[in-house]
């Protein structure tokens, strides 16, 4: 089973800053994220997958928008000893990937119709990569929107991971939530080789070292 798994009913100007009164979590404005919420935002009744660790403040505000909420966090359960299995060679280790697979994203094919898929992409051990995206696909309905975040070099390896918490429609509070280190940097090309199968992408480049990225089912 996923990490958490609860459904709920009912050019970039990103500048990242401290949140007054909270030294955890940094306001982030988010173009890439705005276009998203207006896409989603009519009409009600819609399924939503948020693909970070649970988050109160993105199910109130999903909820809110009279959609459904769905989390599966599954960067968490990517990083689970459990799908680790011994390597083909002497004293390596690698990811039981199909495992992993008959385990998390077990949607019916076509059940959302927008993803948060944050930056997982950047942090996802890489053997889960493509097989995670293509599932995303599958349980995404046909014209259904992603959002994705992808680090620049710029960012830098020690870049931490962190959990995006829904604010407004306009703003992201990032907090640190591990000592997560990118596994890698996604240029454009890689990004649309990584989506070839679904039928667009519109990029937003950030002031803070991330490439904001809308993708359409």
């Amino acid at each position: 089973m996923g990490f958490f798994r609860n459904i709920f009913g009912g050019t970039s100007e990103n500048v990242a800053e401290p949140r007054r009164g909270s030294a955890q979590r940094i306001d982030r404005r988010s173009t890439g994220y705005h276009e998203f919420v207006r896409a989603i935002a009519k009409p009600e009744g819609q399924t939503v997958l948020d693909l970070g660790p649970t988050s109160p403040a993105n199910i109130q505000y999903i909820t809110g928008l009279g959609h459904r909420a769905y989390n599966e966090d599954v960067l968490s359960e990517g990083m689970s000893p459990a799908f680790v299995v011994p390597g083909e060679q002497e004293g390596t280790t690698a990811i039981d990937v199909e495992r992993f697979m008959q385990e998390n994203l077990l949607q019916p094919p076509e059940t959302f119709d927008a993803v948060l898929l944050w930056d997982i992409c950047d942090y996802l051990p890489e053997p889960l990569v493509k097989p995670v995206i293509e599932r995303i696909r599958l349980v995404t309905k046909p014209k259904g929107m992603l959002m994705g975040f992808f680090h620049t070099r710029d960012a830098g390896p020690e870049a931490p991971y962190c959990r995006y918490h829904i604010r407004d429609d306009q703003t992201l509070e990032l907090q640190p939530v591990s000592q997560l280190h990118l596994q890698r940097v996604f240029n454009n090309r890689h990004i649309e080789n990584l989506f070839h199968n679904y039928s667009s992408i519109k990029f937003f480049l950030g002031k803070d070292n991330i490439r904001e990225v809308l993708i359409v089912r």
